[in-house]
């Protein structure tokens, strides 16, 4: 099983980034895929799922800002990110939920905010 992720990057306050979160060794389309995001010094976090059944739910922190879409026939998901705050620095993780019992993480990627 893989999640790798990409896409963070150091972009200033206002920007935009895209994070991916490419996977393998698990049935994509059937799991629930999420991002969560560590700051430093604060706990993990919740940002998006895209449910497995096409349902999207955010963080109050995300909402209008960030967008959360899946392409199943490329086992991949994506957080869209617009109107970046320096509040959103963190490294952001990708979940999979295949059944309550099997959940696998990626190794995250650093996205910082900052002028």
């Amino acid at each position: 099983v893989q999640l790798v992720e990409s896409g963070g990057y150091l972009v200033q306050p206002g920007g935009s980034l895209r994070l991916s979160c490419a996977t393998s060794g698990f049935t994509f389309g059937s799991s629930d895929m999420s991002w969560y995001r560590q700051a430093p010094k604060k706990e993990r976090e919740w940002v998006a799922t895209f449910t497995s059944s096409g349902s999207t739910n955010y963080a109050d922190s995300a909402k209008g800002r960030f967008t959360i879409f899946r392409d199943n026939a490329k086992n991949t998901v994506y957080l869209q990110m617009n109107s970046l705050k320096p509040e959103d620095t963190a490294v952001y993780y990708c979940h999979a939920v295949v059944t309550p019992a099997l959940r696998y993480w990626g190794q995250g990627t650093q996205v910082t905010v900052s002028s």
